[in-house]
């Protein structure tokens, strides 16, 4: 089947000299490129929410290989210390995303920290450069079988509630979906203070040929309460060992509603994280409060008023119906079973 690419999907490119990362801040009302030319221009730039969602995940393999370029004339040794801090600087951008140290890691494990650890900074280049891409192939495949297993659970007509963008995994979902024949409807959050879901989610499902249906966060209970949707679906950042479920601030609300209405409650996430048996282990990102008295560059909140804004919040297990991985769907007690240990990229054997 042929099908039009979101403009979404492919929203960081390298280039011989750089690193363009489409600004997610404007998108759809302005397509505007932000050029990075260093390591550090990638890290800020994902700081500063230029990049969203799974974009950090490309944006940060796209600032290793620039990395690697900057150490191009170091010697071995060096060549390596310098790769191994922008990696270090790249995963404290967002330090609630595991997506992120993950890519590192793995590319790390690929060149200086496996069998290029004797490497110059010359024979570093193109060797980062190929661990870079093949991450960004093995995460698409990885996004390919779960977006496989959600469509199982989604039945032909369902009306599905997301909250924030889901990326990769929103679009391996509704094109899994239309593989089987099932054509699907969608109610979207607008995703306070950066209205991801207004804006991200809305415009890629218009450009697969969806019109859903945009409400404010706080509506979530009125429309299950309405019968707006029949299941809601949402992406995470990171999933622990137990269960428990971090994404966008507002994804517990969501849990909390469905559960209230006995609607369905569906996690999409390559797998828990190894790292994190529980939720103490996370660290859950808190930025400037001054951002939730704004929107799309204008305040909001009167003069005078202050923001809080923890960026992510945890949703508890006894709230997730299934948690949908590469392998398969999950009730959150089954889910360490089912992933005994590390799941890099990309990985989908022992599916069920």
């Amino acid at each position: 089947m042929t099908r039009k690419t979101p403009s979404l999907a492919d929203s960081v490119r390298t280039t011989e000299d750089g690193v363009e990362i489409l600004d997610r801040r404007v998108y759809p009302f302005e397509r505007r490129w932000v050029r990075c030319r260093t390591a550090e221009d990638v890290a800020v730039a994902i700081e500063q929410m230029v990049t969203q969602s799974h974009g950090p995940l490309f944006a940060t393999t796209a600032g290793m290989t620039l990395a690697a370029r900057e150490a191009r004339g170091a010697a071995p040794g060096e060549a390596a210390d310098r790769l191994r801090a922008a990696g270090r600087r790249l995963v404290a951008t967002r330090p609630t995303n595991n997506h992120i140290r993950d890519a590192v890691r793995e590319i790390l494990l690929a060149t200086v920290d496996g069998p290029l650890a004797d490497a110059s900074g010359e024979e570093l280049v193109p060797a980062v450069a190929e661990a870079a891409a093949a991450h960004d192939a093995a995460y698409r495949a990885g996004c390919a079988a779960l977006g496989r297993n959600a469509a199982t659970l989604l039945p032909d007509g369902a009306r599905v509630l997301t909250h924030c963008w889901g990326d990769a995994y929103l679009v391996a979902a509704v094109q899994a979906a239309e593989d089987l024949g099932k054509r699907l409807e969608f109610v979207c959050t607008e995703t306070r203070p950066y209205l991801q879901g207004a804006r991200l989610t809305a415009a890629t499902l218009v450009e697969m040929g969806y019109r859903p249906t945009v409400i404010t966060d706080g509506m979530v209970p009125a429309a299950l309460a309405d019968g707006l949707a029949d299941v809601a679906m949402v992406a995470s950042d990171r999933v622990t060992m137990d269960g428990h479920v971090v994404n966008k601030v507002g994804t517990l609300a969501v849990a909390l509603a469905a559960r209230a209405f006995g609607v369905p409650f569906y996690v999409l996430a390559h797998g828990p994280d190894p790292h994190s048996p529980g939720i103490a282990d996370v660290e859950i990102e808190h930025r400037d409060g001054a951002e939730v008295l704004h929107a799309l560059g204008a305040r909001t909140a009167a003069e005078g008023a202050v923001g809080y804004y923890p960026a992510f919040d945890a949703t508890p297990p006894h709230l997730v119906t299934r948690i949908v991985t590469e392998r398969g769907a999950y009730a959150p007690a089954d889910l360490a079973a089912a992933h005994p240990g590390p799941v890099p990229a990309g990985d989908t054997a022992g599916a069920r």
